[in-house]
């Protein structure tokens, strides 16, 4: 009895660190899991049923660099930073501005980008728009809870906010609002890289703010942010940063 209550302890102890290495190398290969909400070319959208864009392709490469799967999902904007705080997801990879605001709620990882807020005007309006400040009293179509929506407050204009900013746009075209505000980076993708627009669409001066946008983690999640900072380094240091920005024409 001694023997088999002996044998039955090693089995037991060989069965748990066994399960204890498999969980071990579970927990190691799990992937970090970013959200992005698709709706702003050409950082992330969904093309052919696709997520893709600049900040979807960089999250897996940076994964490559460090050893740690990382992946995207699509999450919509209004959600997402809730989401980030509650642990439903790691990270956000969304054309994310850091703002004093935000780093009291989230950290974030080194520059990924530099923008600015701009207006788009419908081409036909060229001669009397020349920037945000000939907009005064006008509606002005911008994405809800973005930076563009926060700078506009500080303007004399009827703000409209929309779940997306590509129904601003549409709504610019209609004639429905006077103007639209967004990054530089998505309007480049709206004014110059779309062909629906060509020639319907252009940007009225300067960006009238500066931001850098990078990605955002739960605050304190200093692990991660290690692992962003070190693969975003190691990009940089062969070139693949500087190549995928090239492809989606960032630079």
């Amino acid at each position: 009895m001694k023997k088999l209550i002996s044998l039955l302890l090693v089995l037991l102890v060989v069965t748990s660190s066994v399960a204890f290495a498999q969980g071990k190398q579970e927990t190691a290969n799990t992937a970090y899991v970013f959200a992005s909400d698709a709706t702003w070319p050409p950082l992330e959208f969904v093309e052919n049923g696709q997520l893709t864009g600049f900040e979807v392709e960089l999250i897996p490469l940076i994964g490559e660099k460090t050893g740690v799967p990382m992946t995207v999902k699509n999450v919509p904007w209004d959600t997402i930073f809730a989401g980030l705080a509650n642990g439903a997801y790691d990270g956000v990879a969304s054309g994310v501005t850091v703002t004093e605001e935000r780093k009291l709620s989230m950290d974030f990882s080194t520059p990924i980008l530099q923008a600015g807020q701009v207006v788009i005007i419908r081409s036909g309006d060229s001669a009397k728009v020349k920037g945000i400040e000939d907009l005064t009293g006008k509606k002005i179509g911008v994405q809800i809870g973005t930076t563009g929506d926060f700078a506009l407050e500080k303007y004399s204009v009827q703000r409209r906010a929309y779940d997306d900013i590509g129904l601003a746009i549409e709504d610019l075209l209609n004639g429905n609002v006077d103007a639209a505000v967004c990054d530089s980076l998505i309007a480049s993708d709206f004014v110059l890289a779309n062909d629906n627009y060509k020639n319907k669409l252009m940007v009225a001066g300067q960006p009238f703010t500066q931001e850098d946008i990078a990605i955002a983690v739960q605050k304190g999640n200093k692990t991660l942010l290690d692992l962003i900072n070190k693969g975003l380094s190691a990009m940089q240091a062969d070139g693949s940063y500087t190549a995928l920005k090239q492809k989606w024409n960032l630079l």
